[in-house]
């Protein structure tokens, strides 16, 4: 296997300041973060990740910290992950491996298949309940149609380019696949094809989606529901942590989190 995560343990990661005021506050604006682990493992270098993406790689084998640069926004907790290659392989980048964070937030993806068989000009829009439970298809959450096709050349045909228009004219230039409609799935079917639709940032509750599309001639199809989704905002993370007071007798230490820089 090119990575290994076994036989790493203990990863931290802190903040370091860029400057210190005489007044104890930190500023850190080049977002420099150290990041350290434990590894028993011999003749391997390391990689680090920074929320799905290579960071940087260790020099030596027997090094165990390095400094990365964290993302700028606070909105989100950030993943690292330190991961073991071999020394030949410390170049790659070995994104494919390594597990993307999922968390939008409080928002919801909706993943809609993208049918060869739905003609050009065709457009979908997206209804949502508002966490209410009944869905409301009066008032799409889209401010326009989303089109199916935005790009002709993703369009499949009998065709080439200019011959015709609609399903005659399209070369599928762009298109999915090698195949046409459900001759095969993923690469060899063209209808392995989607569109992903990315919610604004919702409450905490229980939420309902439906999807309906309409053609250039004005013809509606029926609805497409989710089941219920529930949505939990992920914690945002400190900006600051400060030392409120400590108590020596009993070693009780108090802290003070803010959430302004």
């Amino acid at each position: 296997m090119p990575i290994s995560r076994t036989g790493i343990e203990d990863v931290r990661a802190c903040m370091l300041p860029d400057a210190i005021a005489s007044d104890g506050r930190a500023a850190a604006v080049s977002r420099s973060v150290l990041v350290t682990w434990r590894s028993v493992l011999e003749g391997r270098l390391f990689q680090v990740y920074v929320n799905g993406r290579l960071a940087g790689v260790t020099i030596d084998p027997q090094q165990r910290q390095m400094v990365v640069v964290g993302p700028c926004s606070f909105e989100a907790a950030v993943c690292i992950e330190v991961v073991a290659v071999e020394p030949h392989e410390a170049h790659i980048d070995f994104i494919g491996d390594i597990e993307r964070p999922t968390n939008l937030g409080a928002r919801v993806k909706l993943t809609v298949l993208r049918s060869q068989d739905l003609p050009v000009g065709t457009t979908f829009n997206v209804y949502g309940d508002g966490g209410a439970g009944q869905i409301d298809y009066d008032m799409p959450l889209n401010e326009r149609p989303i089109p199916i096709w935005p790009c002709p050349q993703d369009k499949a045909g009998f065709g080439m380019a200019c011959f015709g228009e609609g399903d005659f004219g399209w070369d599928a230039a762009a298109a999915v696949g090698f195949g046409k409609g459900c001759f095969g799935h993923g690469q060899f079917g063209l209808d392995g094809d989607a569109i992903e639709w990315i919610s604004p940032p919702l409450a905490e509750g229980t939420y309902r989606f439906g999807v309906k599309t309409i053609d250039a001639a004005g013809n509606w199809s029926a609805a497409c529901e989710t089941g219920p989704l529930t949505v939990v905002p992920p914690a945002r993370p400190a900006a600051r942590l400060d030392i409120a007071s400590f108590d020596d007798p009993t070693g009780r230490l108090a802290l003070c989190v803010s959430d302004q820089p």
